[in-house]
């Protein structure tokens, strides 16, 4: 009987100290401890993204007095408007061509920048960078002001080449291209600051080797500073469109989706929509289509970064 208890002692002593010993190990391996730094920000994304998609979702599939399940009667009912489609265009036109220069006038500037003494562009940075780091909001408003109809700083500056006076908030082409110009000013310096980390991690070695070859400027931008960027451009290009496809704020204050609902995106006829015409549930199924637009997008540039990293 003795034996009995020893040995169920022993027993237990082992299990204990195996169940330690793997504790231990599981705390001791990186993947568990990343885990575990990560898991704060798993639980913020799971709070304020995934519960709102969901239940966005769920909103979508509601009446207007979300008492009534209506299943995809709101999205049938969109695709029979007009302005719907109105702001599928103006969504993409906007957010496609303000990425576009913002890219290039990210490119051509950085390397500028790049090739300005240490001293001088750690300033040229700093100056740079202020458009980007005011808060859209507020330098919107000082854009607001430059394009006001009565007082616009642009007209008068025009006037004394007998240009103008020009309605830019006024007409579609010149409301369209407003909040494009201001969505450009405001995103281009996140492009300058990140080719220009990307520009300094190419190795003068290719340059050098280029010029032996007889390479030009051009050639040299073509066949080796692009290739050494193309999945920092990619990847930035991407961050932007989904940014400026969210945008709100420049068409909100600018224009508020006038005139006529031409100048609206998904993010501003939502809120007036949902908010302003209190139909909640039809405005939830306008925020969501911009989830498959730029989920493909998303797809095509992540899958061109993958592809590029599995050659390399």
């Amino acid at each position: 009987m003795a034996d009995v208890v020893v040995e169920r002692g022993r027993v237990a002593r082992a299990t204990g100290a195996r169940k330690g010993s793997s504790l231990r190990n599981a705390l001791g391996r990186k993947s568990t401890v990343a885990f575990f730094l990560t898991l704060p920000l798993i639980l913020l994304i799971v709070l304020l993204v995934l519960y709102p998609a969901f239940y966005s979702l769920y909103l979508a599939t509601l009446n207007k007095a979300m008492t009534k399940f209506v299943g995809l009667g709101n999205f049938t009912f969109l695709f029979k408007r007009e302005t719907f489609w109105m702001v599928v265009k103006q969504s993409c036109i906007f957010a496609i061509t303000a990425v576009i220069f913002k890219a290039l006038i990210g490119f051509i500037v950085a390397h500028f920048v790049h090739n300005i003494p240490g001293r001088k562009q750690r300033k040229w940075r700093g100056m740079l960078l202020v458009p980007w780091v005011i808060p859209p909001a507020m330098s919107t408003l000082a854009w607001l002001w430059l394009f006001d109809p009565s007082y616009s700083a642009f007209n008068y500056t025009l006037s004394f080449f007998g240009v103008g006076p020009i309605p830019w908030l006024g007409e579609t082409f010149w409301a369209r291209f407003s909040v494009i110009l201001v969505n450009v000013w405001y995103g281009a310096p996140f492009f300058l600051i990140m080719y220009l980390a990307a520009l300094k991690s190419v190795p003068d070695q290719l340059y050098e080797a280029a010029a032996i070859d007889g390479a030009n400027w051009w050639q040299k931008i073509w066949y080796v500073t692009l290739p050494m960027m193309r999945n920092i451009i990619a990847i930035t290009t991407l961050f932007s469109l989904i940014v400026t496809f969210a945008n709100f704020d420049i068409v909100r204050i600018l224009t508020s989706g006038g005139p006529l609902d031409t100048t609206h995106l998904f993010a501003t006829w939502a809120f007036q929509v949902g908010i302003q015409s209190s139909d909640i549930p039809l405005g939830a199924c306008v925020s969501l289509f911009m989830v498959p637009i730029l989920a493909v997008a998303a797809i095509f540039i992540l899958r061109d970064v993958s592809k590029r990293g599995n050659e390399a």
